[in-house]
């Protein structure tokens, strides 16, 4: 889509790929184990009113990673350095499964630099009763296929999730699953400490759930909204793990409600 740039910005002398458009305060999207799916028509609705910036992780396609990053939590403590090499001081952080851990985990260690906070079907809290689907064990086509609740609702489902299997398309996915496998393995897609960590939050927080989610299950919001003092969850009905994908236009209501009110 159009309305925005690539650049890169270089970080502990990591190179790291960052889409960017629009004009406004600043909003960071941080994406999910999947890697970067480029700029999406959620990036481009929110651009309207801010300036926003969807990085690529170091170690995915398209950034580099130093070597010291080996956990989730050094990736957290890293990327407030990405976005000072952005210029980017208090920002809304939005992050989707993956995403969404590691923009609760930058809130609970940098609560100053957060203006708001959205939580996509995040990772990053064990559930009680439950559990986080294996990513790993499911493999990609039995991830996709518990993601969505009803997928021929995805305008971008054949786009995103079904493109060639070239050489360099095959590698991209190598490069994205070694990174997942190395940042979230163990423990696996949660951070024992972030529930109570969660606790010294005093800022306005989203947490937006597909009811049917089959990767990371609705308890897991509900346990967010209880360790995020004053936090709102939105349950979408009839909504697997992308609610931003399968059910844009209700998720976009609770969204601009949130953002721009």
């Amino acid at each position: 889509m159009a309305d925005h740039e690539r650049m890169f910005v270089s970080a502990g002398g990591a190179k790291i790929e960052v889409l960017r458009g629009g004009r406004g305060r600043p909003l960071v999207a941080l994406h999910s184990s999947e890697g970067n799916l480029g700029w999406l028509p959620l990036h481009q609705r929110l651009a309207a009113h801010f300036t926003v910036y969807a990085p690529t992780h170091p170690g995915y396609d398209g950034s580099e990673r130093p070597p010291c990053l080996e956990s989730f939590i050094d990736l957290a403590r890293f990327y407030p350095w990405i976005l000072q090499e952005l210029g980017v001081g208090k920002a809304t952080l939005l992050g989707h499964f993956v995403g969404g851990w590691l923009a609760a985990e930058m809130a609970a260690m940098c609560p100053e630099m957060v203006e708001k906070l959205v939580l996509i079907d995040a990772a990053g809290i064990k559930p009680q009763h439950g559990e986080i689907a294996d990513i790993f064990l499911h493999g990609v086509e039995g991830t996709l296929a518990l993601s969505f609740h009803d997928a021929a609702r995805a305008r971008e489902y054949q786009s995103l999730f079904m493109p060639g299997k070239s050489p360099e398309e095959r590698a991209r996915h190598t490069a994205n699953r070694e990174a997942t496998t190395r940042y979230c393995w163990k423990p696996y897609a949660h951070d024992p400490m972030l529930p109570l960590l969660l606790g010294r939050l005093r800022v306005p927080t989203l947490i937006v759930w597909g009811r049917e989610d089959r990767i990371v299950p609705l308890e897991c919001a509900q346990m967010y909204r209880g360790a995020i003092a004053g936090a709102r969850l939105a349950v979408i009905d009839r909504c697997g793990h992308f609610p931003h994908l399968e059910r844009p236009d209700e998720f976009n209501r609770v969204l601009s409600d949130f953002l721009l009110r």
